[in-house]
């Protein structure tokens, strides 16, 4: 069987199951696993990698949909060249990936043709599912079983130990700084299993922006940059631009040192196995004590930064550590 992928998260379910010497093509953004890199890339992105600010990019997003329909491209004789026998892709989100009718519009010109699978999660039951529907696509379902019988083992121990604490602190998952964007989707379902409570989130709803104000309004105790997107070292330079807003300092979160800079290209914002990684994060975050078995200092992948005005602690899945000068 002849895989296309044309989402991370795909490319990682697929590794996740076996079957990666099965894809043949990957999307621009796709890195995990290692092997995903060494794949054709079938898709084109004008701005990947281009080193705009937020704002700049957001601009360019909403000016290449309204005119284009679209923020990418696909290399339409190099996916023909392929000759797949199934394409992975998505309807959930057009910034996400190319457009799920521009795939299937073409996928029917294709031999075969090839079977256009539609990834569309919402929340982590979603996640799951998708899993299930690229090993039954696959031929495989009993490896799908095994894969989410883990992840849910893992899921089920962070929610049986927060259930038993008490206190449900405010967590602003932040999915954009410029203009902000609350979470959606499964963002702040993750936030309420590790035991928080995401005062502005968009449960199992899409993303959307929010007025600053309203960030100040909702008093967060804890503010996590999950930036769509990004990696660390990519949302640190958005962390600069927020601690610029006006009132910034009067929010709690602030106050307290408790802004957390995470890598969601790789983890919040890619709805695969390794989302089950990002509660285990935010339950170290919010519960540090509770969850000590997530410190660990081995991996900048996991590392998770917590910034205030004159302190930056380093710490891994949300675990905290001694504070040094920026």
């Amino acid at each position: 069987m002849r895989i296309i992928s044309l989402l991370p998260a795909a490319t990682e379910i697929a590794g996740a199951l076996g079957l990666t010497e099965q894809v043949v093509g990957v999307s621009h953004e796709c890195d995990f696993p290692e092997e995903a890199n060494e794949r054709p890339r079938v898709t084109h992105c004008p701005i990947h990698n281009a080193g705009l600010t937020s704002h700049e990019v957001d601009a360019w997003v909403r000016r290449a949909l309204r005119e284009n329909g679209t923020i990418y491209s696909i290399d339409e004789p190099l996916l023909r060249d392929l000759r797949p026998d199934v394409i992975l892709t998505q309807k959930l989100c057009d910034v996400c990936a190319v457009g799920y009718g521009t795939v299937a519009k073409l996928a029917q010109t294709l031999p075969g043709p090839p079977r256009v699978v539609n990834l569309e999660p919402t929340s982590l039951a979603d996640i799951f599912d998708d899993i299930r529907r690229v090993a039954e696509t696959c031929d495989i379902p009993e490896r799908a079983q095994k894969l989410i019988r883990n992840l849910s083992e893992r899921v089920e121990n962070v929610r049986e130990r927060t259930a038993r604490i008490r206190e449900r602190r405010r967590c602003f998952l932040m999915e954009w700084v410029d203009p902000p964007f609350c979470s959606g989707h499964w963002g702040p379902e993750l936030v309420e299993i590790a035991g928080g409570h995401d005062p502005l989130g968009r449960k199992h709803q899409p993303s959307a922006e929010v007025e600053w104000q309203h960030v100040l309004d909702a008093c967060p105790e804890v503010i996590v940059l999950a930036l769509c997107g990004y990696d660390i070292s990519r949302a640190r330079c958005d962390y600069e631009l927020l601690v610029k807003f006006p009132g910034f300092d009067s929010i709690p979160a602030v106050r307290s040192g408790e802004i957390y800079v995470v890598n969601a290209s790789a983890y919040f914002s890619r709805p695969g196995p390794r989302i089950v990684d990002s509660l285990e994060i935010l339950a170290g975050i919010l519960h540090p004590n509770e969850f000590s078995e997530f410190v660990s200092r081995g991996s900048d992948d996991l590392r998770v930064v917590c910034m205030s005005q004159g302190a930056r602690t380093e710490l891994h899945r949300g675990s905290k550590a001694d504070s040094r000068p920026a």
